[in-house]
C-alpha cells in the first residue's frame, strides 16, 4: 500500500525545517481541527479559537527544532494537549480581566458560564483529538476500497443505518453488507493506532 506523502513520523520531523512549506501545511491540516475543536468544547468563539490555533502553531514553531524522539520525555501528543489547554487558560483569564475592568456584565457572564479549563480537560482533548485523527484515518484509506463497500460500512458505522437499509440501497444483502463494515473498520483501526503511534513516538 502507497503511503500519502508526509503521513508519516516524517512529518513531525521535517517541521523542524522552517521553510519546509509542504510539510507546515499538512501538520496544521491534521493538527489544527484537534486543537480548534477543543478550543470551541472549552467555550470559545469561532474567532478566539482560530486565534488559538494560530497561538499553539506559534508555539510548535518555536520549539520544533528541539523535538527529538526521547520516550521517557513524554509525547508530541502530551505536549501538544498542554500547550493548548495553557493557550486557552491564559485567553479565558485575560478576557475576564478584560470584562472586570469595564464593568461589561454581559461579557462577565458569558465568561462565567464558560467550562473552566481544567474541568473535563483531559475527556474533551482526548474526544477531539480521536475524532479528528479518525476522520484522517479514513480520508487516507478509502481508496483502498470498492465504493460499495465503503459506501456500505459509511451508511452503517457513520450515518447509524441498519444493514437491511444500506443494503436495499446499495443492492447488497445485510450480510454483506455486515462484511464490508467489518473490513473497512478493520483497516480503520490498525490507521488509527498508526497515526497515534507515530505522533506519540516523538517524544518532549
Amino acid at each position: 500500500m502507497a503511503e500519502a506523502p508526509l503521513t508519516r513520523i516524517t512529518l513531525l520531523v521535517r517541521i523542524k525545517n522552517a521553510d519546509d512549506v509542504e510539510a507546515w501545511v499538512e501538520f496544521a491540516k491534521l493538527y489544527g481541527p484537534v486543537v480548534y475543536g477543543f478550543a470551541r468544547k472549552r467555550g470559545l468563539q469561532d474567532a478566539d479559537a482560530a486565534d488559538v490555533v494560530q497561538d499553539v502553531l506559534r508555539s510548535v514553531a518555536r520549539n520544533a527544532d528541539r523535538m527529538d524522539y526521547d520516550p521517557n520525555r513524554g509525547t508530541f501528543r502530551g505536549w501538544l494537549y498542554t500547550v493548548a489547554r495553557n493557550k486557552i487558560y491564559n485567553f479565558l483569564t485575560a478576557t475576564k480581566r478584560r470584562a472586570r475592568g469595564t464593568g461589561d456584565v454581559n461579557s462577565q457572564e458569558r465568561l462565567e458560564s464558560i467550562a473552566d479549563p481544567d474541568d473535563d480537560a483531559d475527556h474533551q482533548w482526548e474526544v477531539e483529538y480521536q475524532r479528528t485523527i479518525s476522520a484522517k484515518a479514513m480520508d487516507r484509506i478509502r481508496h483502498e476500497f470498492q465504493p460499495n463497500t465503503w459506501q456500505a460500512f459509511w451508511g452503517t458505522a457513520v450515518e447509524g443505518k441498519n444493514a437491511t437499509e444500506v443494503g436495499a440501497e446499495l443492492n447488497l444483502s445485510a450480510g454483506a453488507v455486515y462484511v464490508a463494515k467489518s473490513r473497512v473498520l478493520a483497516r480503520l483501526r490498525v490507521e488509527v493506532q498508526e497515526l497515534i503511534a507515530e505522533a506519540d513516538a516523538l517524544g518532549r
